[in-house]
């Protein structure tokens, strides 16, 4: 979605989006609102998500919201979220956390890579589409680590483990791009 979905409110304030922002847990805020629950807590640290309580460590503004830079109070608001974004969005900070994020960034790179009005640069999607081949040019070859044919169901974990990898691997590179993107340098 470039929005949060019609008639949802904020889950801050109870009123309607102003500067929607889409957290890393896939949760839509108003910018201001979500600044104004980090700045209520920690500094040092990203703030929790409101509703599921998973740290938040990326905010990618709206289209609409980056379209609306001429009014000075989103332009703050944006501003705002690029420092978060700064100080918190370069990296993962663990295994699970990377895990979680998962399904958020997969979803937001496929709705990128169909979507004709969008273009990630070339460079990046090379490295994507190269990446996904590798991974199921190994599925599918007769090469294997840990073969099935001697170790049954348990010669999949290569498998497995290869798909996961590809799955860590392009999701970081997205990631770089809206880290980049919304607030990066």
């Amino acid at each position: 979605m470039d929005g949060p979905p019609g008639g949802d409110l904020c889950s801050v304030c109870h009123g309607n989006f102003d500067t929607p922002c889409q957290a890393n847990c896939s949760h839509w805020f108003c910018g201001n609102c979500i600044m104004l629950v980090w700045h209520h807590g920690s500094a040092v640290r990203p703030c929790k998500c409101p509703l599921c309580r998973r740290p938040i460590t990326l905010l990618v503004p709206s289209r609409a919201s980056s379209r609306q830079l001429n009014r000075p109070e989103v332009a703050e608001i944006l501003r705002k979220v690029e420092r978060y974004n700064r100080v918190f969005g370069g990296h993962s900070r663990s295994l699970l956390q990377r895990a979680q994020d998962l399904p958020f960034l997969l979803r937001r790179l496929l709705r990128e890579l169909i979507d004709p009005d969008r273009s990630l640069p070339l460079v990046i999607r090379a490295r994507v589409w190269i990446a996904m081949i590798m991974g199921a040019a190994y599925l599918f070859s007769p090469f294997d680590f840990i073969p099935e044919a001697i170790f049954g169901i348990a010669g999949l974990l290569d498998d497995f483990f290869v798909v996961l990898i590809v799955f860590f691997h392009v999701a970081a590179i997205y990631r770089s791009v809206l880290y980049r993107r919304h607030g990066g340098s």
